[in-house]
């Protein structure tokens, strides 16, 4: 990553999970000034690190860190009623990890 590349993602892992517009991106990460020149510099940038696999972007164009998924047990949820049938015969099959997921480290998205 680049030094742009870079101010934007240390910018949207303060932001967690949520998703940020560009023009919030790019009045942000780059500073006042960066931003007065050119309002729309980070757009390009996010596209790239879109492209990559670093960034996920919504429906409405906003972008967010891509979480890494939990490797998990191969354990899913079930109903709440199969979950008793199949505890009582010795079967465990409720999931603990419940969808969550997190953001790596910056090792793991500079490798991107």
């Amino acid at each position: 990553m680049d030094s742009d590349e870079r101010d934007i993602f240390q910018f949207l892992k303060t932001q967690g999970v949520e998703f940020t517009s560009p023009r919030e991106v790019a009045r942000r990460a780059g500073g006042k000034q960066k931003f007065y020149e050119d309002p729309e510099w980070a757009r390009p940038l996010l596209g790239r690190m879109h492209e990559r696999g670093i960034l996920e972007m919504d429906a409405q164009g906003r972008f967010r860190i891509k979480p890494v998924a939990q490797k998990g047990k191969g354990k899913r949820w079930v109903a709440p009623d199969i979950a008793k049938i199949l505890q009582e015969s010795g079967v465990e099959a409720e999931d603990t990890n419940e969808g969550k997921s997190e953001l790596g480290s910056d090792e793991y998205y500079e490798q991107l």
